[in-house]
């Protein structure tokens, strides 16, 4: 049965920074189901996960419908690294990934042959958007010298030119463990990000020029007189936040970091500088917390996002009901740039695996060199 799902095309403008060009920018939001709609989509979501042996993997900044109904139907919800391991070890031959298109990308290289569906396959992301591959190539061959690190925000083309992939959850363990072992490291594509990894681990990086269009937006101006009156409050930022706003912060960390702060830290209220999808697992597991976001708008503000990702919001009920009856929107990755592009991922995979065993990752990093 075919279905076709209304949508509202809203447009989102960046200005041109260097190579990261996102001003063609757009997302499809699905319209919000009334009560008893929402109600029939998620139970027929549920039949079709069953009849399909499927399971729903979803990102933390995706509707909260979306997050509930993956934790109650047995899936995840979680971070890109989390997301892309969940749904390699899982044993359904389906795998539902409510986020972006590199998260899908990702699945299917772990998992050739599940078969990997997405609500909306043209959910992009800025920083997959504004690096490209043939330029990207072409900067690396710029610097023949430097291993290649590329962030998960990328597509399987530009993760086939790279060496290593990182998430913000094990950036900084990775680049460190580059560095000790003589690596100067080309990093792509967030400089938020790597210009903070720079400042934490004092690696030798060059830096491709892309942002984050939310996590760009946050200002730290702003910022600071939100502090003034919350005088109590913590300030938890990610750190694709610019440099100002991370300066503030009282932790920095990925999202998965995020919520591990939110939940230890000695606090009643905290400020939060990442995307506003966050709010909904932060509230959840923290009863009796105060969450406030971090401002976008303001006096030195050109807010384009107001701290949601527009394609993270194309993600809705009705697209995973519609791809699960019908099948379609399915992800498919050239084999032959699938098995290059895995190579970064299962480094990546292996040397976060030792952390967690408390083996010494370090030694999975070979030395500059060494025969």
């Amino acid at each position: 049965m075919s279905v076709v799902i209304p949508i509202i095309d809203v447009e989102y403008e960046q200005p041109v920074g260097g190579t990261c060009d996102t001003r063609h920018a757009w997302a499809r939001v699905p319209p919000e189901p009334g009560p008893q709609e929402r109600e029939e989509l998620k139970s027929r979501i549920r039949r079709l996960l069953e009849e399909r042996n499927a399971v729903m993997v979803s990102h933390y900044y995706v509707h909260p419908d979306l997050q509930d109904l993956a934790e109650e139907t047995g899936g995840l919800v979680s971070d890109s690294l989390e997301m892309a391991r969940f749904g390699r070890d899982h044993p359904a031959s389906t795998l539902v990934v409510s986020g972006v298109r590199f998260m899908g990308e990702t699945a299917k290289i772990l998992s050739p042959d599940k078969r990997i569906l997405m609500p909306d396959p043209d959910a992009n992301c800025s920083l997959d958007l504004g690096c490209p591959v043939d330029e990207f190539s072409a900067f690396c061959d710029q610097h023949p010298d430097r291993t290649v690190v590329v962030y998960a925000n990328t597509s399987a083309a530009v993760k086939a030119r790279a060496d290593w992939l990182v998430t913000s959850s094990c950036a900084l363990e990775i680049v460190s463990a580059l560095k000790d072992k003589g690596h100067k490291i080309l990093w792509a594509p967030d400089r938020h990000l790597g210009n903070y990894i720079q400042r934490q681990t004092g690696a030798d990086m060059v830096f491709w020029n892309g942002a984050c269009i939310v996590h760009d937006e946050f200002k730290a101006f702003e910022l600071s007189e939100l502090m003034k009156e919350h005088p109590g409050a913590k300030v938890l930022v990610h750190p694709e936040s610019p440099p100002d706003v991370i300066a503030l912060a009282d932790a920095v960390g990925s999202t998965s970091a995020i919520l591990k702060a939110a939940r230890e830290m000695d606090a009643r209220e905290f400020i939060i500088a990442t995307d506003s999808g966050m709010m909904h697992k932060l509230r959840t597991l923290n009863p009796g917390k105060t969450f406030i976001e971090a401002p976008t708008g303001g006096n030195s503000a050109t807010c384009k996002s107001c701290a949601h990702c527009p394609w993270m919001a194309m993600n809705g009920l009705a697209g995973v009901a519609h791809v699960l009856e019908t099948g379609a929107h399915e992800v498919f990755v050239d084999p032959k740039l699938a098995e290059r592009a895995k190579l970064p991922i299962d480094r990546m995979l292996a040397f976060t695996a030792a952390l967690r065993n408390g083996e010494p990752a370090g030694a999975l990093v070979p030395q500059i060199g060494a025969a």
